[in-house]
């Protein structure tokens, strides 16, 4: 899952997908976290689910997320930390599932809880 580490100076918020023996971090600069809280509550509003993938970016896009519905009542997110354009020459991708409805709520919910907090 996506971790976050707080604010550092600028109003970017830190951003990393941790893994082992890996680890990926980024600094993401974002306004407001781009609509990020909300993208992830209309996911959670559409639980029955939908065709295709909705994708989110942040305003660099340096981070992206993408969501896809399956017929099992599952949302797969694929979080993605990108090198910052227009080289791009790196990505790291990483997908979590989480049941639609009540999970994606809170997740959103989350999200928008850390997205408003002061830095």
């Amino acid at each position: 899952m996506l971790g976050t580490c707080g604010s550092v100076p600028g109003g970017t918020r830190r951003a990393y997908l941790p893994d082992d023996p890996l680890s990926v971090e980024v600094s993401v600069r974002t306004l407001r976290g781009d609509g990020l809280d909300s993208f992830l509550a209309e996911l959670a509003e559409d639980f029955r689910g939908w065709e295709g993938v909705r994708t989110w970016r942040s305003l660099e896009r340096d981070l992206t997320l993408s969501a896809e519905h399956d017929p099992g009542g599952y949302v797969h997110l694929t979080w993605g930390l990108h090198g910052r354009p227009p080289s791009d020459v790196w990505r790291f991708e990483a997908t979590t599932a989480h049941a639609a409805g009540e999970d994606m709520r809170n997740l959103a919910a989350d999200f928008h809880a850390f997205l408003t907090s002061s830095p």
